[in-house]
């Protein structure tokens, strides 16, 4: 269904009421983007030319009409022209050609994407007859329903068979046969979690006892002290110097200490 019809005629022709007649009878919504040139004599084929060019530039033009009506061969001399063929050939948008009479036959007409026999005949061919399209749109709503109701019945029927059987006829036979396996299985998992905790219970108080025997709390509880310097912890006479003042941390409280002499592991005093 084209939107918009390019039509390139006589001015005040019958070719032109020809295809803008039956056009709108048969889709009375059609829309036409006409121009109206020298259709015989040796401007002819400058302005068909030029208004192809025009109409075939404009994007709401979704096909385009030459028309004419009948006349001598050399009434019809302009439509075998070159250029016009070859701008013919050369448009994006396709081309219907509707010249002459049945047996006239312009070069033009082997150009074009479709020749129709007459004006007529074009306007038929590129627009869809509306009651013709509203008989295929209600057979097919027709056909449609009668899938629906098909499908509709099948699965009545199917649904029908399906309640018949026991488990759906009484929902609650599976339900009491399963209460009492969801009853004990409940039971068992219980049993089991609580064991779980016991168990969780008992690893956490040996952890924490292990813990407990290695803080350094509870060495400090066994009457050892522990000697800082304001950096780090004294680990041996090579990181104090006489005279360096020290802290001792006890099991409970601080003392503050000066280094007076150092002794290494042979005991001799080193100064």
């Amino acid at each position: 269904m084209p939107r918009r019809i390019g039509l390139i005629c006589g001015s005040n022709a019958k070719a032109k009421d020809d295809v803008i007649v039956n056009a709108q009878a048969r889709w009375p919504e059609v829309d036409f983007e006409i121009r109206e040139v020298k259709v015989q004599g040796p401007s002819s084929p400058g302005q068909v030319r030029e208004a192809l060019t025009e109409l075939d530039a404009m994007e709401g033009v979704d096909v385009i009409v030459i028309a004419r009506g009948g006349g001598s061969v050399e009434d019809l001399m302009p439509f075998s022209d070159e250029g016009l063929v070859r701008a013919v050939v050369a448009a994006r948008t396709p081309v219907v050609t509707a010249i002459g009479h049945e047996g006239d036959r312009p070069i033009v007409d082997d150009a074009a994407d479709y020749r129709a026999s007459t004006p007529t005949d074009a306007a038929k061919r590129i627009v869809p007859d509306v009651a013709e399209e509203r008989k295929i749109l209600q057979e097919g709503l027709r056909r449609g329903r009668m899938a629906i109701d098909r499908q509709l019945s099948t699965a009545q029927s199917e649904l029908e068979s399906i309640m018949t059987r026991p488990v759906l006829a009484n929902p609650q036979s599976i339900i009491e046969t399963r209460e009492d396996e969801l009853n004990r299985a409940a039971e068992r998992l219980t049993e089991l979690m609580d064991r779980k905790i016991t168990d969780a219970a008992t690893a956490l108080d040996a952890l924490r006892r292990h813990l407990r025997s290695l803080s350094p709390q509870s060495i400090l509880d066994r009457g050892y002290a522990v000697l800082r310097t304001p950096d780090a912890v004294v680990r041996d006479t090579e990181s104090v110097e006489t005279g360096d003042r020290l802290e001792a941390l006890l099991a409970s409280g601080r003392l503050g200490l000066e280094v007076i002499a150092k002794r290494s592991g042979d005991d001799r005093e080193e100064v």
